[in-house]
């Protein structure tokens, strides 16, 4: 038997955010409920996109910081943010890396949408894989960023071999770490 889903009652609908119940019959027959909660819009597409972006010949990633009411506490992150009514991942890419950190980079990839946390939310997310001309950024510059209002993020530029180094360093500041970042760093541990 195949696993069905029945239907879906909306519980909440806000600006960003929807909370719903899924019924659904489980591949032994037996209907059963589930708990989500999903980005509004964007139906049928991948809702955001997180950057990793390398400043070339730095060997650096840029990374940020900042508040994150649902987390409750400083997060360390990749840059990302949400895919607009119309725009492509690519567009997206380049214009939150402008809009959070300053810096201007080149989209080397994206990625079809992924699922950070699939038993809690249908959201997806795009990696996008950019390129930064570290030319244009000299002895560590960071430009001035253009976020919205209500954000307050921090810039780093991270060498990539000191990645672990910087993340125990935010870790004893009891700042939270994207599981993305973590990720990364196993991939790192191996040697891929």
């Amino acid at each position: 038997m195949k696993v069905k889903i029945n239907r879906c009652e909306q519980l909440f609908s806000g600006k960003f955010l929807s909370f719903r119940k899924i019924f659904y019959t489980d591949a032994h027959g037996i209907d059963r409920h589930w708990e989500a909660v999903d980005r509004t819009g964007n139906s049928g597409c991948a809702h955001a996109v997180f950057i990793i972006a390398r400043i070339v010949p730095d060997n650096e990633v840029v990374m940020i910081r900042q508040f994150r009411p649902p987390a409750g506490k400083l997060m360390v992150e990749f840059p990302a943010g949400l895919i607009d009514p119309g725009e492509t991942p690519e567009t997206t890419a380049v214009r939150e890396l402008y809009e959070e950190t300053g810096f201007e980079g080149k989209v080397l990839s994206c990625t079809a949408g992924g699922y950070s946390s699939p038993g809690m939310t249908g959201e997806s997310i795009i990696l996008a894989a950019m390129e930064i001309d570290g030319t244009k950024y000299p002895d560590g510059m960071i430009p001035q960023n253009h976020q919205e209002e209500s954000e307050n993020i921090e810039v780093f530029r991270v060498k990539a071999d000191k990645i672990a180094d910087f993340v125990k360093a935010m870790e004893s500041e009891d700042c939270g770490i994207d599981s993305k970042i973590y990720t990364a760093l196993t991939f790192q541990s191996f040697g891929w």
